[in-house]
């Protein structure tokens, strides 16, 4: 019996003998051509794209995408596909250098990934996987190869690779594919996402696996836990087949919540958000029984496509995310994004270390065309809905003075038109560096509303990259500089009578909300999926239980003896989820 531990994605038991699947990295070699063959090589170009399109419009029909809430990851495939610019990118690669379609494809999307790869955001550079995984179709269609089909399948299997693309994922039959472990990937890939969308359990970053496995093999993935047990014995197989009769059990006790309010014992109301990425997500929040969108992140308006978002592309993603929520509040943060960061982008500085350089609002307030133009949209959209708007990054009472002089302005250009929009639209800053906890009362009195970006701030405040093998476990919200941060920036909101809320990863794990709670905190955005068990938490406390942890919390100051006490206090409320 062999026992690997990785990261879970997608919760769920699943025990089945495995499949592994060989995921394919084409490399192509530069390869000239006469230019008599420019036309047949452009020709061969636009047979791939049509091709891929076509593929993936069967995919998206066969697995029924608009009720597993993804449909907007195969929109941004489908939008690539089709971006006339991007194809006359590759198109001119192979009529200006003479090199074949194949290398021009591989070339230009690589680089457009590695935009994506460098950037020291686990849930940006992760995004990378979708532009190899439309690079992979393309080349599959040039080079006249076929992936792995799964159409053969008359038994349930657990996928095993080194790593799987988003549509690959969505294109599992879930009659037969069960569960899937992979080497690589992380918690907020799209490959996860879909995952969690379709209900597949799936744990990765595991690190290699074929050498422990054989056709023979039985194999437990336990997506709860991030465990993946190969060939168990008697005893072990007997308790997962227990446990995964208790967990659904618990899921569809958790699901029976939806509709009860986020309410302690003893009468304490929370607020339950969700965030989302797009704007379908918007619908998976309510399903969740979240009561809105606590941040919208916008980046991927800039990162995916040919060109940057236009007003309209903007305006039209923010109201179908209002729309769906109804009268529930939409809190939309503006663009995350630094120079490095903006494929689309002419002008980059060249920065030694981006992440302390010109990024989030720095970069928007030197680039005004590009930050007007999605105030604009985020304005007009105010009028659909309760739209709130706030601004990450901010380090000091100047940087917000001009982020709000500079929407003050846009105000002033729609009045000119005679455009509809909210006057009196919220406006609220993130909280994710120490200068901005550090003098949180002051930017109190200029904002309408806090929200503590806990994973910068963590990040920021210990000086770990987060992202770095090496001094990734040094990473955590434990810290007692961080929670001190954190009750200060609560005790400065309260007293200037603004809301606030937690948008970072602390805010969906369970072992956290007791503490948040203790702390005075009201309002959590989290991820959709882990709203009904931060709910189950919250209905099963009373704020005089989440006080007392908080003050015996305070009197530590060891971050692993924090740890062991929130997953001591967070087990006895939810024995199922640890």
């Amino acid at each position: 019996m062999e026992i690997r531990k990785g990261i879970a994605v997608s919760p769920g038991i699943a025990i089945a003998r495995p499949m592994l699947i060989d995921s394919k990295d084409y490399r192509i070699p530069r390869r000239s051509i006469l230019p008599s063959q420019r036309s047949r090589e452009i020709v061969r170009l636009r047979k791939a794209f049509a091709t891929a399109l076509t593929e993936l419009e069967q995919i998206e029909a066969a697995q029924n995408i608009e009720e597993s809430k993804i449909r907007d990851i195969f929109a941004v495939h489908m939008r690539f596909l089709r971006d006339r610019s991007f194809r006359r990118r590759i198109s001119d690669m192979v009529n200006n250098e003479l090199v074949t379609a194949e290398y021009a494809v591989s070339a230009i999307l690589r680089e457009i990934a590695s935009h994506f790869a460098g950037i020291d955001d686990s849930y940006i550079s992760e995004r990378a996987a979708d532009i190899y995984d439309i690079e992979k179709r393309l080349l599959t269609h040039l080079l006249g190869k076929r992936q792995e089909e799964l159409d053969h399948l008359r038994e349930e299997v657990v996928i095993l690779a080194r790593d799987l693309t988003p549509t690959q994922t969505a294109g599992f039959n879930k009659s037969f594919v069960i569960g899937f472990a992979t080497e690589k990937g992380g918690r907020t890939s799209h490959t996860a996402i879909v995952a969690r969308s379709l209900g597949i359990p799936a744990v990765v970053a595991l690190g290699d696996l074929s050498s422990e496995v054989s056709a023979d093999s039985v194999v437990i993935v336990d997506g709860n836990r991030g465990v993946v047990v190969i060939d168990p014995d008697e005893e072990t197989l007997r308790q997962y087949n227990q446990y995964a009769r208790q967990m659904t059990q618990f899921i569809s006790k958790l699901n029976e919540l939806r509709d009860l309010p986020a309410e302690t014992r003893d009468g304490i109301d929370v607020q339950l958000l969700g965030n989302i990425e797009f704007p379908n997500e918007a619908e998976m929040v309510i399903a969740k029984g979240g009561q809105g969108i606590g941040l919208y992140r916008t980046e991927f308006l800039y990162l995916y496509g040919g060109q940057e978002p236009t007003e309209e592309d903007h305006y039209n993603a923010y109201a179908e995310a209002v729309r769906s929520v109804g009268k529930r509040p939409v809190v939309i943060r503006s663009m995350d994004l630094g120079a490095d960061k903006l494929p689309h982008s002419g002008w980059r500085p060249n920065e030694a270390n981006p992440v302390l350089g010109l990024r989030s609002i720095r970069y928007c307030l030197q680039d005004l065309p590009l930050f007007k133009t999605q105030l604009r949209a985020i304005l007009r959209a105010s009028v659909l809905g309760d739209v709130r708007v706030m601004f990450p990054l901010i380090t000091n009472l100047q940087e917000l003075r001009q982020a709000k002089m500079i929407l003050r302005d846009v105000m002033e250009d729609l009045d000119e038109y005679a455009v509809p929009y909210n006057a009196h639209m919220p406006v609220g800053i993130m909280i994710e560096t120490p200068s901005s906890a550090l003098t949180a009362g002051l930017l109190a009195n200029e904002s309408d509303f806090f929200s503590i970006g806990t994973n910068d701030l963590i990040q920021y405040t210990l000086a770990v990259d987060r992202a770095n093998e090496h001094v990734s476990t040094l990473f955590s919200a434990a810290e007692p500089a961080i929670l001190r941060l954190i009750r200060n920036v609560v005790q400065d909101a309260f007293k200037a009578g603004i809301g606030l809320s937690i948008c970072g990863e602390v805010a969906s794990d369970p072992e956290f909300i007791m503490l948040l709670l203790g702390m005075g905190v009201r309002t959590l955005s989290l991820a959709p999926p882990m709203i009904p068990e931060v709910k189950k938490i919250i209905r099963s406390v009373t704020i005089e239980e989440c006080n007392e942890l908080s003050r015996k919390v305070a009197t530590m100051d060891s971050p692993r003896q924090i740890k062991n006490y929130l997953r001591d206090a967070a087990t006895r409320i939810l024995p199922e989820t640890f």
